[in-house]
């Protein structure tokens, strides 16, 4: 029995050489680095993960290498669902279904790739639910690549309504669109995972089953305070919902390679390789290497200030 996919659910990054080679002894350390802080569940193959720039047979190693090295720890889920073509989406989901996620994730822009509307939409889920494995659980994941396909409400209750849907990955990036679709998935396995740091605590307040942004990368055990808190008003969880949400804003900053660059720090794996960010961060972005230096150390003291509260 395949388990929940709610909590922390980091968007895992692919660490490479700066030859653009994935770097697998990394990905160990990485999984770890992940698990250690707290996260619940693993989003492997994904944007973060640089998926678009990864072959299949690549995304399926990385698929089942996650598995293997957490699997027993956590539920792992992935994507990898890149291709235009039907039959080449069919092809890729069902060798990424077998490297052994606890669901498979379906990105919505996939599923209407030349963006036709909710017909197209309908016709292209119906026949990607009709040749994948009926028990196999799946996801669904607003990627912003090549576009951003949101749900309508039409649309993410024809998926709730199918039985298949244990998470949306959410990136409407918009606190009322989170809290209808958390209405709309009440009484269902559906559950609405927000991505976007600056809602993430009201988002969490209102019924999104946790957070999967891209700063998971950077502390996802502040995320997971956030979330273990979320009923609480003012005080230590307001100051940690301001940093968490200014931190974020970091994303535009050569994101991926620049939350490479911070693991790089870190020491988790030795280079920052992206096939998709293939400058020089501190050189494009200036002051970036400044920005990170007080990431960390507000990280830090927010790892601090915690443990105390908590031993008080």
């Amino acid at each position: 029995m395949r388990r929940a996919v709610e909590g922390i659910v980091p968007v895992m990054l692919t660490p490479m050489d700066n030859g653009g080679a994935i770097d697998w002894e990394g990905l160990e350390n990485l999984v770890d680095w992940y698990i250690e802080h707290r996260s619940d569940a693993l989003f492997a193959v994904c944007q973060s993960s640089e998926m678009q720039r990864l072959t299949l047979d690549e995304r399926v190693a990385l698929s089942k290498r996650v598995v293997e090295l957490a699997g027993s720890k956590l539920p792992v889920i992935s994507s990898g669902h890149i291709s235009t073509d039907l039959d080449e989406q069919i092809a890729e989901l069902k060798a990424v279904a077998d490297t052994g996620v606890d669901a498979l994730v379906l990105v919505t822009n996939r599923l209407d790739p030349d963006n036709k509307g909710t017909d197209a939409f309908r016709a292209h889920l119906d026949a990607l639910l009709a040749a994948l494995p009926s028990d196999m659980p799946l996801g669904l994941y607003e990627c912003p690549a090549p576009y951003r396909r949101l749900l309508s409400d039409d649309e993410f209750k024809l998926c709730r309504d199918s039985g298949r849907f244990v998470v949306l990955k959410d990136v409407s990036c918009d606190l009322e669109t989170v809290q209808r679709r958390v209405a709309l998935a009440e009484d269902s396995p559906l559950a609405v995972i927000n991505a976007n740091a600056a809602i993430a605590f009201d988002a969490m307040r209102s019924g999104s089953k946790g957070f999967s942004g891209v700063f998971t990368n950077f502390h996802p055990d502040l995320y997971a305070e956030l979330y273990a808190r979320r009923t609480e008003d003012g005080g230590e969880i307001e100051e940690l919902k301001v940093f968490l949400a200014l931190a974020a804003m970091a994303e535009p900053m050569g994101y991926p390679k620049l939350a490479k660059f911070y693991h790089n720090r870190l020491g988790t794996f030795a280079e920052p390789g992206s096939r998709v960010i293939q400058y020089d961060v501190e050189e494009t972005h200036w002051a970036a290497g400044v920005l990170l230096d007080h990431i960390q150390e507000g990280t830090e003291y927010w790892r601090e200030r915690l443990h105390a509260s908590r031993n008080k």
